[in-house]
């Protein structure tokens, strides 16, 4: 069972623009700590019911993931022992403080969205294709900014420089990271499932992560 997101204001979903400013001066600690207690206790109770077996984190930072550990630990509480946040090309915000968490709490990251929200496919370089997820979700469009158009069209460049499938090697960039647990995919159509479901068996050779890191390096935040 994982919790969705933090019942508090966090930097996730763009908010890291604006988090330390307008966010920090309204930061009660120890309320916090104590909600996080408190689901903790939640959670315990569902597991002595038998209702759910493990417990993971969602959309959560390193801060909170640290809490959640260290409450658990004091208080003889279930440990979170996985936590699903956005990991992409587009978005590698896990990179920094939750990489070292996870990596040294042993809490398995499990990548949602590895294409975010299809963006990396280039189907949106030119519009919004009807019956896709953007034209379904009017709200996903925010994620797409002329920095974002042209971190996907340097991505692409480098898999038809390798040749490979722009989206399975997106996807196997995730499934390389060492603290992965697993990789979210979606599909719309079998013919994208079964592309998804193939990169599993891709390994990108260090030129490719090289040329990766150039374009991160270039577009850390493209949205």
């Amino acid at each position: 069972y994982q919790i969705h997101w933090p019942n508090r204001e966090v930097y996730q979903f763009t908010n890291h623009f604006s988090y330390a400013q307008w966010t920090t001066p309204r930061i009660d600690g120890q309320k916090e700590k104590d909600e996080i207690l408190a689901i903790l206790q939640a959670l315990d109770g569902f597991i002595k019911e038998g209702k759910i077996r493990h417990v993971g984190l969602s959309n959560e930072t390193a801060w909170g993931t640290i809490q959640y550990l260290q409450l658990a630990k004091e208080h003889d509480l279930p440990r979170m022992i996985t936590i699903q946040n956005e990991y992409s090309l587009l978005c590698r915000i896990f990179d920094w403080d939750l990489a070292e968490v996870c990596a040294k709490e042993a809490v398995g990251l499990l990548a949602w969205s590895p294409l975010a929200t299809g963006i990396l496919s280039g189907k949106y370089l030119d519009g919004t294709p009807p019956g896709t997820r953007h034209a379904i979700r009017p709200s996903l469009p925010f994620r797409r900014t002329e920095k974002t158009n042209e971190a996907t069209r340097a991505y692409i460049e480098i898999a038809e420089k390798h040749g490979l499938d722009v989206c399975q090697m997106a996807i196997a960039f995730t499934l390389r990271h060492p603290h992965l647990t697993s990789s979210i995919i979606g599909a719309t159509t079998m013919e994208q499932l079964k592309t998804n479901i193939a990169a599993s068996g891709i390994k990108l050779s260090e030129e490719v992560l090289q040329d990766i890191n150039g374009v991160w390096k270039n577009y850390p935040m493209p949205y």
